[in-house]
């Protein structure tokens, strides 16, 4: 017999907004089944128009962002990448400064590894978070 509290379900855009997004990683509480030290998924949804307040600097984790829908455009140094089809993906490593902006109303998924505590873009202090 499956124990009920090792299984979460749910719909990805309200989930996503009570966490900025953040569907899964450390910042969930420790039994919650999205808690997790490994890895961090977010389900972003940008109105055509929204971009990142500020490049993203010394990114300490590898990640993969896939478009839903819409087109949605990172800036990379000296490098643009345009997610314009459904599947569309981009894969980039620690240490590459980021930035992005939804050229339409755009949904897309984000894999981040591993999950650092205190990495948050509203934390000027430390390295800025996506």
């Amino acid at each position: 017999m499956t124990d009920d509290s090792a299984i979460y379900t749910g719909k990805a855009t309200p989930d996503a907004a009570a966490d900025r997004g953040w569907l899964l990683g450390h910042f969930k509480s420790p039994g919650d089944p999205r808690h997790s030290e490994d890895v961090e998924i977010k389900w972003g949804v940008h109105p055509k128009g929204e971009e990142r307040d500020r490049w993203v600097t010394g990114e300490r984790r590898t990640a993969l962002q896939v478009l839903v829908s819409g087109r949605f455009r990172l800036e990379f140094p000296g490098r643009t990448v345009v997610l314009a089809e459904q599947g569309d993906y981009v894969v980039w490593g620690r240490g590459v400064d980021h930035s992005w902006y939804a050229e339409e109303d755009s949904v897309v998924l984000t894999v981040r590894w591993p999950s650092l505590p205190g990495y948050r873009a509203d934390e000027p202090s430390v390295p800025e978070r996506q």
